[in-house]
């Protein structure tokens, strides 16, 4: 007896030859001499298309099958369409929709999920189905319906000529037409994506870039720039995510180039139109290529870029600003930038209010207090030309340890936990041979200029921290003072780079890393007052203090594979999942003042030198 599990090859099943006698004889009415090929007219059937007249227009329908409606509760919407056979390999997650009302509005939607579903009531999950479909070379659409579940964006309507957006307020009509976006306008208006400013990439979905039917046939994605619509949002600041290798400083300079375009001006208070300065702390030495041209870039890519509105070639007006550290030299074979060495005078300790700066490990409470009695009396009896090294040994007087002790001022274990401190930070600093940086305002800061400290070269981390926010400092200071030291730093539109910005401004719990995060928390909050940008990169975003992460408003995140950094840049879920899987040059950017959160492709170039 055979086993009733084994189903044979059941391809090859015939029927018993009764049947077969039977199929062949045709019946009663079956004339015998008739050719076995034919069919007798009389008895033929007319046949009928089964396809509908006329061209297909779109993707499919909106479907009333599993209900149809829109909510102010997203996940109470039900919103879903048929997609044809002929369309479905085309359609991606996230894609762009428009879908027309009877009217002359539309509503424009993105894909949220793509799923099959059974067309005839069936069960697939047997033995038989499943081998039948191993064998099969092909797969029936047909037999499937194919079901996309949109997400309503806003509706989009004409108003004086215009084009205009409003939030989703009407549910589409069950059997609208569906079809892809493919008009830029539209597109724009519907992600809420301005016309003009500072260009970032191009909008994508999945990976690709959205094409339309213009040309170029790409949607560019621009930051609002003109006061005119609010703030520029450089202005309310900019922070690059990515992990190494997802071309974060190949998009970091393309950007950055763009602010320094020859007609990019902003109005100061005064009523003059001032073109911005950018200062970039560069820790690879990287940014002082951008004095250079792109060597590899050809002359169509060129022309391209000009059509587009988008500055391309090296920016002649770059200076590389060296810090000098004693011992150690900088070599900068790698730009053609002029380079001016500079050094940070230990005055600026008092001048600009950076008591922290010469406290080598963390300052308790009772601390930082002393250290400000310490230099307020050096500073008070060597004047404003005093030394690091004149610092140092005024605190080897023990005749001025024993009388603050007595006078109760300072107790003389927290005296000699200060000194320690202080003799902590790196020999050959302050005070070197060269111009110090309190009289290079001007070549610091240049209206339509690129200044470049390059750290690199600097002997330890601790170094670069200090010539790092000394620098840093000084401008943040002389923007928010009513009385700045220097008037060229005041009265100039500033974009204030920091590469690694994870190492300066993150969270601690000592006192001088909380008085650096408390300077840029008040620069985020006045940037706008100031024309002050901070323009933040890192490969650790949670990392950086969160009162200063919580005022940045662009968001540009590339890819990143640990989880809590995903996390701690708070863009949408269903962006957030792609994240890890980007290839190099993609991007999210979450910018809540000035679009949707969308999908870009940058510039498959550099528009400067980048690289060797």
């Amino acid at each position: 007896m055979s086993d009733s599990g084994d189903l044979g090859d059941f391809t090859d099943y015939v029927g018993d030859g009764d049947d077969d006698a039977s199929a062949g004889d045709g019946g009663d009415d079956a004339g015998d001499d008739a050719p076995a090929d034919e069919a007798d007219p009389e008895t033929e059937f007319e046949r009928y298309g089964t396809e509908p007249a006329g061209a297909d227009r779109g993707l499919g329908t909106v479907s009333v099958s599993q209900g149809l409606r829109v909510s102010q509760d997203g996940d109470e919407t039900r919103l879903r369409a048929f997609i044809t056979t002929g369309n479905r390999d085309s359609v991606r997650l996230g894609s762009y929709l428009l879908v027309p009302y009877p009217d002359d509005e539309t509503l424009f939607c993105s894909i949220a999920a793509l799923e099959y579903a059974q067309e005839f009531q069936s069960d697939d999950a047997t033995e038989i189905h499943a081998r039948r479909q191993m064998r099969r070379e092909e797969f029936e659409e047909r037999d499937y319906k194919f079901m996309a579940e949109l997400e309503p964006v806003a509706v989009i309507y004409e108003e004086g000529g215009e084009l205009k957006r409003r939030m989703t307020d009407r549910v589409p009509k069950p059997g609208a037409l569906a079809r892809e976006a493919a008009d830029e306008e539209q597109i724009k208006t519907g992600l809420k994506i301005p016309g003009d400013g500072v260009f970032l990439g191009h909008l994508s979905v999945g990976g690709e870039k959205v094409r339309t039917a213009a040309e170029p046939p790409t949607v560019d994605y621009r930051v609002k720039d003109e006061y005119a619509d609010g703030d520029p949002l450089v202005f309310r600041h900019t922070l690059v995510a990515g992990g190494t290798g997802s071309g974060k400083t190949h998009a970091s300079k393309n950007v950055l180039r763009q602010y320094l375009a020859e007609d990019r001006t902003y109005p100061m208070d005064d009523g003059r139109e001032v073109s911005p300065a950018v200062v970039q702390f560069d820790p690879q030495d990287e940014y002082a290529q951008m004095h250079d041209d792109n060597p590899g870039m050809s002359d169509e890519f060129a022309r391209k870029l000009d059509r587009e509105g988008i500055a391309h070639g090296g920016h002649d007006d770059t200076i590389a600003l060296v810090p000098v550290e004693d011992g150690v030299s900088y070599g900068g074979e790698n730009h053609r930038a002029e380079q001016v060495r500079f050094t940070i005078p230990f005055s600026v300790v008092n001048e600009y209010d950076m008591p922290w700066l010469v406290a080598g490990g963390g300052l308790n409470d009772n601390q930082y207090p002393a250290l400000l009695t310490l230099l307020n009396r050096f500073f008070g009896d060597y004047g404003s030309d005093g030394t690091y090294q004149e610092f140092l040994s005024y605190l080897d007087n023990p005749g001025l340890k024993e009388e603050l002790d007595e006078s109760g001022r300072v107790h003389e274990a927290t005296f000699d936990a200060v000194k320690r401190r202080v003799r902590g930070i790196p020999n050959g600093i302050f005070d070197q041979d060269a111009r110090p940086i309190t009289e290079l305002d001007h070549e610091l800061v240049r209206p339509g200029g690129l200044t470049v400290v390059p750290t690199y070269h600097l002997s330890t981390s601790r170094a670069k921290e200090m010539f790092v926010l000394a620098v840093s400092s000084l401008l943040v200071d002389d923007k928010l003072s009513n009385s700045p030291q220097s008037q060229r730093i005041k009265e100039t539109p500033l974009v204030l780079g920091m590469d690694e910005a994870h190492n300066f401004l993150s969270d601690a719990d000592n006192v001088q890393a909380q008085k650096v995060v408390q300077k840029f928390t008040e620069a985020a909050k006045q940037g706008r007052k100031e024309r002050l940008g901070l323009f933040l990169i890192t490969q650790d975003p949670q990392d950086i203090a969160e009162p200063v992460f919580k005022q940045v408003n662009t968001k540009v995140v590339l890819n990143l594979g640990d989880e809590d950094a995903i996390s701690s840049v708070n863009i949408p879920s269903e962006l957030a999942q792609k994240v890890p899987y980007m290839e190099k040059g993609q991007m999210v950017v979450y910018s809540p003042d000035n679009s949707e959160p969308v999908e870009l492709i940058g510039l498959s170039e550099c528009v400067t030198r980048h690289g060797e």
